[in-house]
């Protein structure tokens, strides 16, 4: 008895725990916390959902509560209740209060679906062929995400970068399976598709970035292979003008920037050490000119100024030799493994030395 009791406690104990730990959440990452016009969209309606749902339970317990008391069996009574079946006035109510809930869940759901999905912005061309909208082109691989902003000429990847107060505009897509996309603190997700491009729009407000300090997290929502769960990447919210700073910096990452030899002379000796072992994949120009099916590994022009190694790892040259030396152990079937020879422990700490090099930002 005492050890069903305990049982019994326990039980109550997780509960209760579930039940306070599923509303906290950080600003970063938390549906709960909306960041933007899109997420708050979303949160409404849940919520809206939510006390919809809550109503109706509390009704229909107070019912069931009222008719187990009230109408229980009493000992020595053996009358019949009166008998309610076919009753018009019932079956009007049960029938009309679930539409009328449907329909005030329906209404600004719908509107929402269609505000949400007008991406009509993306389709105004100027002559030189930018847009007015800010856009930018979302590919999913295993297990790394391209960030390409076709209207400044810019590719990079695990970090994107927007500006805040504006509608940001996706262009979504993958390069090998089935992804999706999801800033949980921004909106909702979209699927990364081989065979089609997705569209959709977030909006980040600067007010809700500051008290994320301008970092939100992303993730890929679509059971994609074994580091699936590691298919993370980063979003750094900013003002207007630091994002024009940003895209500036970046521009200025072209093919003659990248070849200039570092003064460090570990780290020319890790540009040459990347000249030979990695350049195939990588490039470390942000306007790579290359066709999209040759760009098969993230761009690294500013692979110095990221939040973290592979998406997933401490942003440090100890970590980052931990990657390149084994990267199967962190993220299992990511495709760079395997694709180059061994390095000595010295061409480990110049490669080191010559990525964490690549920055843009001062």
């Amino acid at each position: 008895m005492k050890q069903k009791l305990t049982k019994w406690r326990l039980f109550t104990v997780f509960g209760l725990m579930a039940l306070v730990l599923s509303g906290c959440g950080e600003p970063f990452l938390s549906t709960l916390i909306p960041a933007g016009e899109a997420g708050q969209t979303a949160y409404d309606i849940m919520m809206l959902s939510t006390w919809i749902m809550v109503g109706v339970v509390i009704v229909v317990s107070i019912l069931f509560a009222v008719a187990v008391i009230k109408f229980r069996r009493k000992k020595g009574d053996t009358t019949i209740p009166k008998q309610v079946e076919g009753s018009h006035v019932l079956e009007i109510l049960w029938t009309t209060i679930p539409i009328l809930l449907l329909i005030i869940l329906a209404i600004p759901t719908v509107i929402a679906t269609f505000d949400l999905a007008d991406t009509k912005a993306m389709d105004k061309k100027n002559e030189d062929g930018t847009t007015d909208a800010m856009v930018v082109n979302v590919r999913a691989s295993l297990y790394w995400w391209e960030f390409e902003y076709p209207n400044q000429k810019i590719i990079t990847s695990q970090d994107l970068v927007v500006p805040t107060d504006q509608k940001v505009y996706f262009n979504v897509k993958a390069s090998d399976v089935k992804h999706s996309f999801w800033i949980p603190a921004a909106g909702g997700k979209v699927d990364n598709n081989v065979e089609n491009v997705n569209q959709m729009w977030l909006e980040f407000d600067n007010e809700k970035a500051a008290e994320a300090d301008n970092l939100f997290y992303g993730k890929c929502a679509e059971l994609c292979g074994p580091s699936h769960a590691l298919m993370d990447f980063k979003v750094r919210a900013l003002p207007q003008d630091e994002f024009d700073q940003w895209v500036t910096a970046m521009q200025a990452v072209d093919a003659e920037a990248a070849e200039e030899t570092p003064t460090d002379p570990t780290a020319a000796a890790g540009q040459e050490v990347f000249n030979q072992k990695c350049l195939s994949c990588h490039a470390v120009t942000t306007a790579d000119a290359r066709p999209e099916a040759a760009r098969t590994a993230p761009n690294l022009a500013n692979f110095g100024d990221r939040e973290l190694v592979a998406g997933i790892l401490e942003h440090n040259e100890e970590e980052l030799k931990n990657w390149i030396e084994d990267p199967e152990q962190y993220k299992p079937g990511n495709k760079m493994t395997g694709t180059y020879g061994e390095l000595s422990d010295q061409e480990l700490d110049q490669l080191a030395a010559y990525l964490m090099g690549l920055k843009v930002e001062q």
